[in-house]
């Protein structure tokens, strides 16, 4: 399938999503998932120098940014999403406290070394050019930047038998990844990568930017 395809049912699917994403099914995976990132930013050091600009990938309603700017109000937060409803509903929710950006991961609108942070909650299995998103990401981080993903785990059984299937799902996935892929997808131009199972259905990594 082309990647146009995938972007397309991703678009597609998250347009429908976005009014009740926040309180639905759909969003429950990405929603236990906020608590996890927002650890792992910390620990990779968000809020411990002065303002950092912060890149979220795929920020669908913004729910995520919010929560960091509680956390770090000094925070400069700028999120992207290809669903121009998602990107409409973030909006209105950060109400001026964060720039929401209607783009591509693969393809960031941002200069080089523009950002301290970026995360990704649960949209990275969406990618259809994986390989693309983390250079983008490793492109618009400063040196010593961290980049964490919060995604989708599961067990070989599991995954290999959802990645069988996964073709044929309308909303855009791509692919599940294990844990050996997803260190080797981000330490193709990270320096350091960290990767943790949460519960049995997730997992979290931090990359580091030399």
């Amino acid at each position: 399938m082309e990647a146009l395809d995938y972007r397309e049912k991703s678009r597609i699917a998250f347009d429908a999503q976005a009014a009740t994403y926040d309180m639905s099914e759909k969003g429950a995976h990405a929603r236990g998932l906020y608590g996890h990132v927002a650890d792992a930013l910390v620990e990779a050091g968000l809020g411990v120098d002065g303002a950092p600009d912060v890149l979220d990938l795929g920020c669908g309603t913004g729910a995520l940014a919010l929560r960091l700017l509680d956390l770090v109000p000094a925070c400069r937060i700028v999120g992207v999403d290809i669903s121009p409803n998602m990107v409409k509903r973030a909006r209105a929710a950060v109400d001026g406290r964060a720039d929401i950006v209607e783009a591509d991961s693969a393809s960031l609108p941002f200069h080089d070394e523009s950002f301290d942070f970026a995360f990704c909650n649960d949209s990275f299995h969406h990618y259809p050019d994986p390989e693309r998103a983390i250079f983008e990401t490793w492109r618009v981080l400063r040196p010593g930047g961290a980049f964490v993903i919060g995604d989708c785990a599961l067990p070989f059984v599991s995954r290999a038998v959802m990645n069988a299937f996964i073709r044929f799902s309308h909303e855009g996935d791509v692919r599940i990844y294990s844990e050996g892929e997803m260190r080797e997808i981000l330490g193709t131009w990270f320096g350091s990568v960290s990767w943790r199972r949460i519960g049995l259905t997730s997992c979290v990594a931090i990359a580091r930017k030399d």
